[in-house]
């Protein structure tokens, strides 16, 4: 049986806050456990954000149980008036996410039919303590940049492989175009935006922004892919152009590395759109329509290597 990384640091987090609490002779030191395990979060970003709010959550809610318990009494009803009052406080105040902690905080109040200065200093420690050694084991985060490095080889090859379809589609090689590929890529792109999120939240560093580059560029370049499917697709007839064009995808499979120069594909397009210009009229109405997709197949070629371009001179830059 496999544990995450996130699973263990809530194993490791409960027993530490709750020793430390009966350490300093706490009431309900086991609550310190449960705060704890509430703080851990996958990020570092979002341990602190959590922190916040579960301190100025808790905090907030001994404010309301001092004056709606210490002057209304300790009945079940009280502890619904004063939920009616407290939650929408706490998400005008943008801190309802610790809700759950503040409701720990509430019920210690309830359950002890006191909210006296030793009550107060009790709580207060049970939240630091919880909330301050899931902070602590946040600090550290394993590295993301093999998982990264996975997907983003992962996603290559997809890429290679969808452009040596489409070679072979228009030399008559394969009857159809596979769609399954760039579904799959899809997939593999929503899946690597949240690891790079969970990455950019633990790090700021610059190899951090240029990963989240990265997914972006290859995020736009899969919708101009999914244009170039809808105009290959029609083309059920190969002409000499679309062996040309074959040959291009070819070569783009063999560049498909984000750090290669776009240069010479750029200017193989250009060359390319210029000899379609110059090349004989179509001696039919369905290879007109076959030169006028491969034509505008070009021009959204031209578009994905400019994406790349514009990539690669930012990284640079």
């Amino acid at each position: 049986m496999k544990i995450s990384y996130h699973t263990f640091k809530m194993i490791i987090a409960v027993p530490i806050a709750v020793l430390i609490a009966e350490w300093l002779e706490l009431n309900y030191p086991g609550s310190a456990g449960i705060i704890a395990v509430l703080c851990i979060q996958p990020t570092r970003k979002r341990s602190f954000l959590t922190a916040w709010h579960r301190v100025a959550a808790g905090l907030l809610s001994i404010v309301f149980a001092y004056f709606i318990f210490g002057y209304i009494g300790y009945r079940p009803w009280t502890v619904g008036l004063l939920l009616l009052l407290f939650i929408p406080v706490a998400d005008l105040l943008k801190i309802s996410p610790g809700i759950v902690t503040s409701l720990v905080v509430i019920f210690h109040f309830y359950s002890a039919r006191s909210v006296d200065l030793s009550m107060i200093i009790n709580e207060i420690a049970i939240m630091v303590i919880g909330i301050g050694i899931a902070l602590i084991l946040n600090l550290y985060m394993p590295s993301l940049d093999g998982k990264l490095t996975e997907l983003k080889n992962e996603i290559e090859k997809n890429y290679q492989l969808v452009f040596r379809d489409f070679s072979a589609y228009l030399k008559g090689e394969q009857s159809e175009v596979p769609t399954n590929r760039i579904i799959n890529l899809r997939s593999q792109l929503y899946n690597a935006e949240e690891w790079v999120q969970r990455n950019t939240e633990n790090t700021f560093s610059r190899n951090a922004q240029q990963q989240q580059q990265y997914f972006s560029m290859r995020k736009i370049q899969l919708d101009s892919l999914e244009r170039m499917l809808q105009l290959i697709q029609p083309i059920n007839v190969t002409l000499k152009q679309s062996h040309i064009i074959a040959e291009l995808y070819s070569d783009l499979a063999d560049a498909i590395y984000p750090n290669n120069a776009v240069t010479y594909h750029l200017d193989q397009v250009q060359w390319l759109k210029s000899y379609f210009e110059k090349d004989q009229l179509p001696k039919s109405r369905q290879e007109f329509e076959i030169r006028a997709n491969l034509y505008k197949l070009l021009s959204e070629i031209e578009h994905y290597l400019l994406i790349k371009n514009r990539a690669v001179t930012e990284n640079c830059a």
